[in-house]
């Protein structure tokens, strides 16, 4: 199959972000949210950034060339999407902000025809359908009532605004980034984006001194930064160049499935509706690769008796 290996990368990246929120869920009983943040991407920066010195180097054309729209980048897709998914969290419900950012494949679809002027077929259409529609009874886990009750509160138009950060890093990085490559990307915004979050945790203290924080939660920020930064960041930018970010942007709803799944892992039960769910969520995202073609209807000529 044509891009198999970009969708294992990519599905690599949904399982990554998935175990990402149970980790994180973890480290703030330890570590302020910009701290654990500023760990998190400094590490995967000075990683990446080896990495990029030892295989592709620095090349100084290249780097003048993108230096504004790394700095772009940076402070949208590592800086802000972090920073206001964190703070949107304070004053509004998991149920909204996670309703809220399985917005992002539709958003990063429009994003890419105003931007990119990519074509939107019907099986990218039927795709997003079906993944969002499987993200609200997963997170719903099917009650009307859930979805009723939802209010709009500020914290909700924060986590819109960093679903809308996360969409643009994508749009913005294939649009204007000129002889790059999806490594260079990576680490240039992301060291960008590390300083920055470095910067704002000089202003926060954790709710644990440094010296009593486990080794648990150090093993949890080691995880984070390698596997859901350091991959997930350069497979998700691979991603957006070798197939386009409206395919890409789709394995973003896997990850409420994956983070489901290891919940139950670890003792909470699944219920029907948000097996039902994770179906559609997977169907969506088959259906938008192209794994899963849609029934085609041809009108057949009838002769005259």
């Amino acid at each position: 199959m044509k891009h198999l290996n970009i969708y294992l990368m990519l599905l690599g990246f949904s399982v990554f972000t998935g175990a990402t929120f149970n980790l994180a869920k973890y480290t703030v009983v330890y570590f302020s949210p910009s701290s654990a943040a500023a760990w998190r991407f400094g590490v995967a920066a000075a990683v990446m950034l080896i990495i990029l010195i030892f295989t592709e180097g620095i090349k100084k054309s290249q780097l003048q060339q993108n230096i504004v729209i790394y700095i772009v980048l940076g402070l949208i897709g590592i800086f802000g999407f972090n920073a206001l998914f964190f703070i949107g969290l304070k004053y509004t419900s998991p149920v909204n902000g996670a309703l809220i950012m399985g917005l992002n494949p539709l958003l990063t679809t429009i994003f890419a025809r105003i931007i990119l002027k990519d074509h939107i077929t019907k099986k990218q259409v039927f795709g997003i359908c079906f993944a969002f529609l499987g993200v609200l009874l997963v997170i719903t886990q099917g009650s009307i009532e859930t979805i009723t009750t939802l209010s709009i509160s500020i914290g909700d138009v924060i986590i819109f605004a960093g679903s809308v950060c996360w969409a643009l890093y994508g749009v913005l990085g294939r649009k204007f980034i000129k002889n790059g490559t999806p490594l260079s990307t990576t680490t240039y915004t992301m060291v960008i984006g590390a300083v920055s979050l470095i910067v704002v945790s000089l202003f926060t203290s954790n709710p644990v001194s440094i010296p009593n924080i486990p080794i648990e939660a150090w093993g949890a920020i080691a995880f984070m930064a390698l596997f859901t930064s350091v991959l997930g960041y350069l497979w998700w930018n691979q991603g957006m160049k070798e197939i386009g970010a409206s395919k890409t942007s789709l394995f973003f709803n896997l990850v409420p499935v994956v983070t489901m799944t290891i919940s139950f892992a670890f003792g909470t039960p699944i219920k029907v509706f948000q097996i039902l769910g994770a179906l559609l969520v997977i169907l969506g995202v088959l259906t938008s690769s192209g794994v899963i073609s849609l029934p085609k209807y041809k009108a057949e000529k009838q002769s005259a008796a």
